[in-house]
């Protein structure tokens, strides 16, 4: 394609006209360039816009670039990505659920075995309290046993016998319990046998005479009672 850039005046003869000074070979270059320029206007303008200016040709040019459709294995890929994306979303997700589950299970076993700890614990200190408690008494026995002798004799008289009466009850309310009475059943836990005899007046093993009486502290056994028990013929 050939672009004439001259200019063309106002002035210029028509195309195919010679001048005097002209010679035929110039006036058929005319013609041509002439008819090139004819062929041009009447060419379909695709996407471009032609200016004349001041006898000059401007060429404007606009393309609108649009983008390029995805391709079939793009798209595969984009899917696969988002499937990968999700599974280790799912994948991170169970891993969370293992984790809790094992955090709780820990929680419980701890809360179990601090539970069991205080009950021990305070089984333990009452224990402890307990066998304080019959260390104690258990050294005041003896004493015990001399105000029941006297008590027996009738020397619990006066003064004397209301501290007596006095220590028995702030004993008593340690927990201090005295068993031991003639005509108990005799019982092998808590009574001692220190006789065996026979007698048509009862009917199962019973303590006829006591030479000391036993003491409990709570449910536990201080002391066993010292017994003579009787059997049926």
């Amino acid at each position: 394609m050939i672009k004439d850039k001259r200019k063309v005046s106002a002035n210029a003869k028509p195309a195919g006209t010679p001048d005097a000074g002209h010679t035929a070979e110039e006036a058929d270059v005319e013609v041509e360039e002439t008819e090139t320029v004819a062929e041009k206007a009447e060419a379909p303008e695709q996407d471009t816009q032609e200016a004349t200016v001041e006898g000059e040709v401007v060429d404007e040019t606009f393309t609108i670039h649009a983008p390029p459709p995805a391709a079939p294995g793009e798209a595969a890929a984009q899917g696969t990505t988002d499937d990968a994306h999700q599974h280790g979303l799912g994948a991170e997700l169970a891993a969370l659920r293992t984790d809790l589950e094992e955090r709780t299970r820990d929680l419980q076993r701890v809360t179990a075995e601090y539970a069991n700890y205080r009950k021990r614990v305070d089984r333990d200190r009452a224990l402890v309290v307990e066998q304080a408690s019959a260390n104690v008494l258990g050294a005041l026995l003896p004493v015990l046993d001399d105000l029941d002798r006297a008590r027996d004799h009738g020397d619990l008289v006066g003064p004397f016998g209301a501290v007596a009466e006095q220590l028995t009850g702030a004993l008593t309310k340690f927990g201090l319990t005295v068993f031991g009475a003639k005509g108990d059943p005799f019982d092998p836990t808590r009574h001692e046998a220190v006789a065996h005899l026979t007698s048509a007046e009862v009917t199962e093993p019973t303590c006829i005479d006591v030479m000391r009486r036993g003491y409990l502290l709570g449910e536990r056994l201080l002391r066993p009672a010292l017994v003579a028990v009787a059997d049926p013929e």
